[in-house]
């Protein structure tokens, strides 16, 4: 793996999705480097190291200590260990875990091989079924076709579109969402 010292969170068939640590720092300003990878997040502008190691990963180490399998997670490839991108799978609001947020942010490499559903799958089966999460969401702008894709893939479905004062937002963002009771529901569990 690309950092073996970081405790794995989760492992799928091709993923695994592991703690950051102080020594990603250059993944992820590789990571959100790419013009192409940021394109619905900033326009294409890429995020400065300074913030990368300054408020980004320390707000990762933080979310560890408080919510311990909340959180940020770095995917590497289960086969050799490339870095691919993150999940989030999040509280939305502070101190609660009922609702979390799923979110992903894949290299170009990655797009299209099925990582970001495979990933946000695992993360929903998860929180569903041992981690007491009651309400999945996610965002992207209504122009992002492909994360659309996946939150769909993932068993979310589209609750509402809303617009927001930043620039390349101009088409809207979209919320989907998935509850516990209609995942059981979807899977066959009891107990719905």
């Amino acid at each position: 793996m690309g950092d073996s010292g970081a405790a794995v969170f989760l492992t799928t068939e091709r993923l695994v999705l592991r703690r950051f640590t102080t020594a990603d720092a250059d993944r992820l300003v590789e990571l959100d480097g790419d013009p192409a990878v940021m394109r619905f997040l900033t326009g294409g502008k890429p995020s400065p190291r300074e913030w990368v190691e300054g408020e980004l990963l320390p707000r990762y180490l933080e979310h560890y200590r408080r919510y311990g399998d909340l959180g940020w997670w770095a995917a590497e490839e289960r086969a050799g260990g490339a870095f691919l991108g993150w999940f989030e799978f999040r509280p939305t609001r502070e101190g609660e875990r009922g609702e979390v947020e799923l979110g992903y942010r894949l290299r170009q490499a990655a797009w299209g091989c099925g990582y970001a559903t495979e990933g946000a799958r695992a993360l929903v089966r998860l929180g569903f079924a041992e981690l007491g999460v009651e309400r999945v969401v996610a965002y992207t702008m209504a122009v992002n076709a492909g994360s659309r894709r996946v939150m769909e893939k993932s068993g979310l479905s589209y609750v509402r579109t809303f617009h927001e004062d930043y620039p390349g937002s101009e088409h809207g963002e979209v919320e989907y969402a998935l509850t516990a009771g209609e995942w059981r529901a979807r899977s066959g569990i009891l107990g719905a």
